[in-house]
């Protein structure tokens, strides 16, 4: 009798431990109080210096909260961590200015961000000419 008992409350337990997984993400985000809808979200303000972890404000009507966020340290300051491109292969580098060129499609605005729909960046030039004879050997004398 005891284990039939021990075994139905495990069973009972592991049901509403699968319940509670398998809630959506917006009931999970329910928790939280808010009602608000149309959240808007101002950018990621790194903790220290310009990159690194960081936060974002967001405000809907009179409330407001804070996410945790990330800025890569190698991120092109220019375009901002929030906006994601589509970029084109390099072009072929200019004589006169000495950099090459390529241009980026805006494919995701992160947290309604505002971003340019088409972007351009450059790079200086290699001076390196790369070698294609790299792992060959030379020809066996006979």
């Amino acid at each position: 009798m005891q284990v039939r008992s021990l075994f139905l409350l495990l069973v009972l337990m592991l049901v509403a431990a699968t319940t509670e997984a398998g809630k959506s993400k917006k009931e999970k985000a329910k928790k939280d109080g808010s009602k608000c809808e149309d959240w808007r979200w101002g950018p990621c303000v790194p903790n220290s210096k310009d990159c690194g972890l960081g936060y974002r404000e967001g405000a809907c009507k009179d409330e407001t909260k804070k996410l945790k966020c990330k800025i890569p340290c190698n991120w092109k300051k220019k375009f901002g961590a929030d906006c994601k491109y589509k970029f084109e292969s390099w072009g072929g580098c200019s004589a006169q200015t000495g950099l090459k060129t390529r241009s980026g499609i805006l494919k995701k605005a992160l947290y309604n961000a505002q971003c340019e729909e088409t972007v351009y960046v450059t790079k200086p030039c290699s001076s390196k000419i790369k070698s294609k004879s790299k792992g060959q050997f030379p020809p066996l004398m006979s």
